[in-house]
């Protein structure tokens, strides 16, 4: 005699197959923010440093009067904190990180299941705009209580700015770190972030340089968002220049990625 079935016929059954495309895309952005947010140095890159260098430009006597624009310290940092925080989390820390799992042999191995390879950065890209998100979160309200006072009229372009900035920054992020060793990519990557600190924008306002110098610097990817968030958030005002500009180094950057980047 036999045994009545204990479960339903088929309970059992393998059904293999691939995932859907949103969950493959959630499930790996979600790992490559934690891994991200778990890091020591990419939490003092990302966080660390802007939120001390927010801090520190506000409260201490740094910077001259006349960079300042006739605005408050609070202010006028801001939003270029804002852009640096970026800049670090979406070019150097995707770029630091690419590099690196590259040369463990993390892309190949991922790249052997049923994820597309475009999935892969996209994963990146969306685990960066969530580390964007916090960073802002958490920049903004010490910001505040610095005695930041955003204008109304500019958030909205504020945040169109800082999602074309974490598309373009991260564009080219993925073009270093799938490109060249890691060891390499650590080195540039550093050097890029502290030479776009200091001259490219950010810590120095175009407006203090000569027009020939101010010119390149609003060219730059990263004088283009500090000025654009500066507009948006001090003026209210949109500004057309600095959206073009990040547009078309994403665009530039995603192009020679799909042709530079490498799995080892």
């Amino acid at each position: 005699m036999t045994a009545p079935a204990r479960f339903p016929a088929g309970t059992f059954t393998p059904a293999p197959g691939a995932g859907s495309r949103a969950r493959m895309l959630f499930t790996h952005a979600k790992l490559e923010t934690s891994l991200t947010l778990r890091h020591g140095e990419q939490i003092l890159l990302t966080l660390l440093i802007p939120l001390a260098l927010l801090i520190g430009l506000t409260l201490l006597d740094i910077l001259p009067a006349g960079d300042l624009d006739g605005v408050s310290k609070a202010d006028w940092v801001t939003p270029r904190i804002f852009a640096l925080a970026v800049m670090s989390s979406a070019f150097t820390g995707q770029a630091i990180a690419l590099g690196f799992d590259r040369r463990y042999g993390v892309l190949k191995r991922l790249s052997a299941t049923a994820i597309p390879r475009w999935l892969l950065v996209a994963g990146r890209i969306v685990a960066a705009l969530v580390v964007v998100l916090l960073q802002v979160v958490v920049l903004g309200v010490v910001a505040a209580f610095l005695g930041w006072s955003p204008s109304p009229a500019g958030i909205a372009e504020a945040v169109v700015l800082l999602v074309l900035g974490t598309l373009s920054f991260g564009a080219l992020g993925v073009l270093l770190g799938g490109s060249l060793r890691a060891e390499a990519v650590l080195a540039l990557a550093n050097i890029v972030w502290f030479v776009l600190l200091l001259a490219g924008g950010i810590l120095l306002a175009p407006s203090t340089l000569p027009s020939a110098a101010a010119t390149v610097i609003e060219l730059l990817p990263s004088g283009a968002l500090a000025e654009g968030l500066r507009a948006a958030l001090v003026d209210g005002q949109f500004a057309v220049g600095p959206v073009v500009v990040l547009a078309v180094w994403g665009a530039l950057a995603a192009a020679l990625a799909a042709k530079t980047t490498k799995l080892t």
